[in-house]
């Protein structure tokens, strides 16, 4: 069997335990079983990242920081757009599929064990994230790494990614998403979040509403962690518009960094670069050290946020943004406006019943000309008429396509008509992962053609 298909055979493996969406408050489970496996998350150093919006982006600019200073750097990063190794990279690269096939191999009678003993105490068998933890842990102590930049599943105290005794804490904007399981204020919200502090380490935070800062500082200050919040320990102190993305100057925890590049489009992604500086100079450098300007210049240059306000086709432009959140889609309509110059929009949305679609529709309402209503390819996924109902209960023209292909190609139609127009496709990571395959199939980055 090739490389290939045993990897593809760990993923049925994996989807065949209950899905993300099932989670219990339970890290002890993961816990069991990296016991048994010797703690493999605890032979390299960590940096772990929670928050509503922007953990990814910020993971990766993180990873890519760390990586430029010559050390070898573990990513773990959810969900996946396109394939399930993309969750766990190793320099850069989603893991080989030999490797993950490895690991697979390595905790599986682990695996049979605590299951075992999960089911004799009348517990559910190991899930679909807990052991993706698991092999992401294991895998990035076999390779072996010096840094894991970890991003949390949901939420923190209870999250599998929890098992990590994460050096640095980063916490990234913290809103209202996953009500039912977090909570239903931000305050909450954050003390779940702030269970990722953990006794001595450094705490970084994005500026956060006054009940989440709150909650923090009680937070770090129980733990004996130290606590540097963007705006008055650090913070993006200009930012401008640059070919294919943005130049940054930032002043950090150890330095002021000027004339940074960063090759991604909007606002938000220069704050999530301020906070992945800050935590990279805890890391490396305790707070106190500077980094080197050449590093830093390397490390940004080599960002990618895939999914995240991406170019995927021209003439018409069209762009691809989770945006699957009111949160997220507030930066997003902020992006379009700062970053970009067309006059009208066309929004491909398609999201997942369980999320604040309302707060969703009526947030990306002020960037929209016309919305091309679509489904992503998920039982989760909201029925395409009611989001239709909603669009147009706000005034906006609106039209309903069974798969994304037919909305795309609609929407893409709609905007050749005028070089003033351009598309975005957003409100869920499965839909963006599918316009990414979408556009490389069709090839949009050759232009349209009727």
């Amino acid at each position: 069997m090739s490389d290939r298909n045993r990897a593809d055979a760990v993923y049925r493996a994996l989807l065949t335990r209950q899905g993300e969406q099932w989670v219990q408050p339970r890290v002890e489970r993961t816990r069991r079983v990296l016991e048994l496996l010797d703690d493999p998350q605890r032979t390299y150093r960590v940096v772990h990242v929670t928050g509503t919006n922007g953990k990814t982006s910020t993971s990766r600019i993180i990873e890519s920081i760390v990586r430029a200073h010559g050390l070898r750097t573990g990513l773990f990063t959810s969900p996946h757009l396109e394939r399930f190794t993309e969750r766990i990279m190793i320099d850069g690269e989603p893991i080989d599929d030999g490797l993950i096939a490895d690991a697979w191999d390595e905790i599986a009678p682990i695996v049979d064990l605590v299951d075992a003993e999960l089911a004799a105490s009348g517990d559910a068998a190991l899930t679909f994230f807990e052991l993706l933890t698991v092999l992401a842990f294991v895998a990035f102590a076999d390779a072996p790494v010096d840094v894991a930049v970890v991003e949390v599943g949901m939420g923190g105290t209870w999250d599998s990614t929890n098992t990590a005794d994460g050096d640095v804490a980063v916490i990234a904007p913290i809103d209202l998403d996953h009500a039912d399981k977090l909570g239903h204020s931000i305050a909450e919200i954050a003390t779940v979040k702030a269970g990722i502090i953990k006794p001595g380490a450094a705490v970084v935070s994005a500026q956060q509403e006054a009940s989440a800062l709150a909650v923090l500082t009680d937070a770090a200050a129980a733990r004996d962690a130290s606590l540097a919040v963007e705006g008055s320990a650090f913070g993006l102190t200009s930012q401008r518009l640059a070919v294919g993305g943005q130049q940054l100057a930032v002043r950090g925890l150890a330095a002021a960094y000027d004339d940074l590049y960063l090759p991604l489009y909007g606002a938000h992604q220069g704050h999530n670069a301020a906070l992945a500086i800050a935590a990279v100079e805890s890391l490396i450098g305790a707070g106190v050290q500077p980094i080197a300007p050449d590093v830093l210049t390397d490390g940004l240059a080599q960002v990618t946020s895939p999914g995240r306000l991406q170019l995927i086709g021209v003439a018409p432009t069209v762009l691809v943004d989770s945006a699957h959140n009111p949160h997220g889609a507030r930066a997003l309509v902020a992006a379009l406006g700062d970053s970009f110059d067309f006059d009208e929009w066309g929004i491909v949305f398609g999201a997942f019943g369980d999320k604040d679609t309302s707060g969703i529709v009526s947030t990306l309402a002020p960037a929209a000309a016309h919305v091309f209503v679509t489904a992503p390819d998920s039982e989760r996924a909201a029925d395409p008429e009611a989001l239709a109902d909603l669009v147009e209960a706000l005034g906006i023209p609106v039209t309903v396509h069974p798969a994304l292909a037919d909305a795309a190609e609609a929407a893409r139609e709609w905007a050749s008509g005028s070089e003033r127009r351009a598309v975005v496709i957003a409100g869920s990571v499965v839909l963006a992962g599918e316009a990414l395959q979408l556009a490389a199939d069709e090839d949009w980055k050759s232009g349209w053609r009727a």
